[in-house]
């Protein structure tokens, strides 16, 4: 994880390129409100690991400690095996959340978006590492050091990073054996012939032997068959979970109420209306989800997204040093603060009100939890943000909201 929190620079500085790339190419892939939404689904997912990794680490280490069948030394050739053994699991992990209801509630979020840009990439679940992790215990089993997984689980998903773009055609013979931008804009399709294929991380070969390899023909429509609709990072990861149980409440027999998590998406008793299927958006009519708010909710939005940048960083780099008070103080914190900038965006008369309490929140705990200065300078700290982003979110009630 803290090779993913190391390569943030970079993602942002590979982001501005794209973002000039599209401006040279007159072509908009980004939009500001779905790239708010993307890094706070990011932002969160990176929190939540922040509690669990300890522990699946200790679990790994436990595999490897107790019931490794092998000693597999650190060299290169053990390496290359971890690499090819991740990359699999990787591939067979991402493929049944595709298939599984319960593994695609922690994995749709990743495809929401009807955008295709770098941003998307860092649009994560909050839940999906509790998940995907169970994968590669065998491989820790086998005699893999649990620090080599890691390691290697880290370098995979660092290079799903760059797929994740329009900016780059077809690549020839590399994308033969590699996943490729060109392999991955498949992959988040909706439109049917799009739909479950290529799941591969690293190396396209899974999907091209186990048969769920598709070219890419004419540009995908990008999303979810069933539109979000939201720019809620809280809304994008639990709506679907509510979605299960509310059908699983509907079901008559036990046995229904558990195949509701375990069938594929879409899946419904027949005496609710049987399977139903993935429809196809017509391209050349269907109008993506977007609100409209002034330019100074934006603007508000995008000086309070810097701050959150900097808070989550600093949650991310001094955890270790923080008391657990202070670690779910603002680990809440950060929760409130992108479900805040979220609903912002979607203009809920609401959301004003929820962010001074967030904006108290945050001078609170600046001043009596977080030892980011000295006392008595952690008070002026706490004192002069809350002060300030109380008047301008004063300020950005006085605008008046373009019509709908």
């Amino acid at each position: 994880m803290k090779y993913i929190v190391l390569a943030i620079p970079a993602f942002f500085m590979l982001m501005a390129i794209e973002l000039a790339w599209s401006a040279y190419a007159n072509r908009k892939v980004y939009r500001f409100n779905d790239f708010v939404a993307n890094l706070g689904c990011g932002i969160g997912s990176q929190v939540v690991g922040a509690f669990t990794k300890t522990g699946i680490l200790a679990l790994y280490l436990a595999v490897y400690d107790h019931g490794r069948l092998f000693t597999l030394p650190s060299t290169p050739l053990t390496w290359l095996l971890a690499f090819l053994l991740v990359d699999l699991m990787y591939y067979w992990f991402h493929r049944l959340s595709h298939e599984v209801n319960f593994l695609w509630a922690a994995h749709i979020v990743h495809h929401q978006s009807e955008e295709y840009n770098l941003s998307v990439a860092l649009r994560q679940s909050w839940w999906q590492g509790l998940f995907s992790f169970w994968f590669y215990v065998p491989i820790a089993l086998l005699g893999v050091h649990p620090m080599v997984i890691v390691s290697v689980a880290a370098i995979n998903t660092l290079y799903q990073f760059w797929i994740h773009t329009k900016a780059i055609d077809r690549m020839g013979p590399f994308e033969w054996l590699f996943n490729t931008p060109s392999h991955h804009r498949v992959h988040h399709g909706s439109d049917p012939k799009y739909i479950d294929r290529n799941h591969a991380g690293t190396l396209i070969i899974w999907d091209k032997l186990f048969g769920t390899f598709k070219r890419e023909e004419e540009e995908p429509v990008y999303g979810i068959t069933s539109p979000l609709r939201s720019w809620d990072p809280l809304t994008a990861n639990f709506h679907y979970w509510g979605e299960l149980f509310r059908m699983a409440h509907r079901c008559r027999s036990l046995k229904d109420k558990v195949l509701v998590f375990i069938k594929p998406p879409g899946w419904r008793p027949a005496y609710l209306g049987g399977f139903d299927g993935p429809k196809a958006k017509d391209s050349t009519t269907y109008r993506k989800f977007d609100t409209r708010v002034s330019n100074a909710v934006n603007g508000y939005v995008a000086v309070q997204f810097a701050l959150l940048l900097l808070v989550t960083s600093y949650f991310l780099f001094q955890q270790d040093k923080l008391s657990m008070l202070a670690q779910w103080t603002t680990a809440a914190l950060i929760g409130w603060w992108v479900m805040n900038l979220g609903v912002l965006l979607e203009a809920h008369r609401w959301a004003v009100r929820s962010e001074i309490g967030r904006v108290v929140l945050l001078g609170l705990a600046i001043a009596l939890v977080l030892p980011i200065a000295p006392s008595p300078w952690s008070l002026i700290v706490a004192g002069t943000i809350t002060s300030l982003s109380l008047l301008h979110v004063l300020l950005v009630m006085r605008t008046k909201q373009p019509a709908s």
